[in-house]
């Protein structure tokens, strides 16, 4: 059976913390595939510096060249309107009916699932995993973790490593600055940034 992990986000503009955080679940869990999924209109958040969904997507597909195990799903971009990962995991579910789903999020993100749209349905659909954000934060989620598995019978998958201290809200700072984003984000998706002039 194949196992494929899911990573959704904005991608506001995608970095290197994104990729290394698919790379190590890709590892640490031994999947198949992680996909990078660009959210259309993420439900959590509301934001007038939003690149386009075409141009999120490029810079994911430019971010993933030439890694092993990544890929990106253009699944809600095609889909439009709010993206609400129910309908993310049953459409992979759809595509990919003998696989076993993982859904990848922030630990931000995991402490609130219980607060999605259908998050019942979620825990049936895919194994819920996450990575502490540093030490003090790991307590938080691995006690969430037991809740959820306590309450909801779902499957979590809490995985503690080293994650790089960057942020999509960062890379745009310093765009917006004019300073350089050397080591924050692929050098690809720099390129691209520049000669789309974006965020800045």
């Amino acid at each position: 059976m194949q196992k494929i992990g899911i990573y959704g986000g904005t991608f506001n503009p995608v970095h290197l913390g994104h990729v290394s955080l698919a790379k190590r679940f890709l590892k640490a869990l031994e999947l198949d595939t992680v996909f990078l999924v660009p959210t259309a209109t993420p439900p959590h958040k509301v934001r007038s510096d939003l690149a386009g969904g075409d141009e999120r997507y490029e810079m994911c597909k430019l971010a993933v060249k030439g890694e092993k195990g990544l890929d990106v799903s253009d699944v809600e971009l095609i889909r439009g309107g709010k993206s609400y990962t129910v309908d993310t995991l049953l459409e992979f579910h759809r595509r990919y009916p003998d696989s076993a789903l993982y859904l990848i999020t922030g630990a931000d993100m995991f402490l609130t699932l219980e607060q999605w749209y259908r998050f019942g349905d979620i825990t049936h659909l895919a194994v819920l995993c996450a990575a502490p954000r540093d030490e003090d934060s790991a307590e938080d989620l691995y006690r969430y973790a037991d809740r959820l598995r306590a309450v909801y019978g779902a499957r979590t998958a809490v995985v503690n490593f080293p994650l790089l201290p960057i942020s999509s809200t960062l890379v745009r700072d310093r765009l917006r600055a004019g300073e350089p984003v050397d080591g924050l984000v692929p050098q690809a998706v720099k390129q691209y940034v520049y000669e789309r002039g974006l965020y800045q």
